[in-house]
């Protein structure tokens, strides 16, 4: 199954007593932006014009979201192998339902399970109760800044689906493999001609080389910025003799 089946099929959002027809619609944009379209609603607000309003582009996901009285009435009837949980008021050793991962740890994680995973979004006002945290495989939290810690239910879905997203797509562009380390290696000697014509101290040439193969190592250099250096680098090289 490809990346794109595989959260369009696999992948359910599972919004707990949302209060806002607005908020509904939000998240379904979200889940659109990052190629999930099965939306479960528990219990919620009547589906008004806003829900739709506000989903924009993504109103199909609104329409064809399914409804269901409880938790408990959606898992019986519809099976899932792994239940996240999240929570924006993460706990400790004393409420082991509410200790987290990160959102980067959950994307990781559900990399390389192919099963059906379901995602838990509380309500708006209170969250979800550690009853229900407590049937999940797993809680995810994001950190946040201890003044306003609670975040839109949108905007932390955002992210979580974004960190589930990344990991199984690649951006569909031509030209940025990296640079190979002959390409680099013309580099580094093209700077190293340069910095020994500039009448730099020897220690200071030493260091000044050392910076630039620093920086090679640290940067994704595509082979065509390799190139184009090295044709600035040679033009630099040539004025200095």
């Amino acid at each position: 199954m490809n990346s794109t089946d595989f959260l369009k099929k696999n992948i359910s959002v599972v919004f707990v007593e949302p209060e806002s027809p607005g908020n509904i619609g939000f998240l379904a944009r979200a889940m659109k932006n990052f190629g999930i379209s099965n939306l479960i609603l528990i219990n919620p607000c009547n589906l008004e014009k806003e829900a739709y309003y506000q989903a924009s582009h993504a109103r199909d996901v609104v329409s064809n979201c399914q409804i269901y009285k409880s938790i408990a009435e959606f898992l019986s009837e519809n099976p899932v192998d792994f239940l996240v949980g999240t929570t924006g008021t993460p706990g400790g050793s004393y409420n082991l339902a509410r200790i987290p991962i990160k959102p980067m740890e959950l994307g990781e994680s559900l990399n390389n399970i192919n099963g059906k995973i379901a995602l838990l979004l509380g309500r708006e006002g209170n969250g979800l109760s550690n009853d229900e945290l407590a049937l999940c495989d797993i809680t995810v939290s994001i950190p946040t800044d201890k003044n306003y810690p609670i975040m839109n239910i949108s905007h932390a879905a955002a992210i979580i689906f974004y960190e589930i997203f990344k990991n199984r797509h690649q951006f569909n562009l031509e030209g940025i493999e990296e640079a190979s380390l002959v390409e680099k290696e013309y580099l580094i000697k093209d700077m190293s001609e340069i910095v020994s014509k500039i009448n730099l101290p020897p220690h200071k040439q030493k260091t000044a080389l050392k910076s630039f193969k620093n920086i090679l190592g640290r940067a994704f250099v595509t082979g065509r910025e390799a190139h184009t250096l090295k044709g600035v680098l040679r033009r630099i090289n040539n004025k200095l003799k």
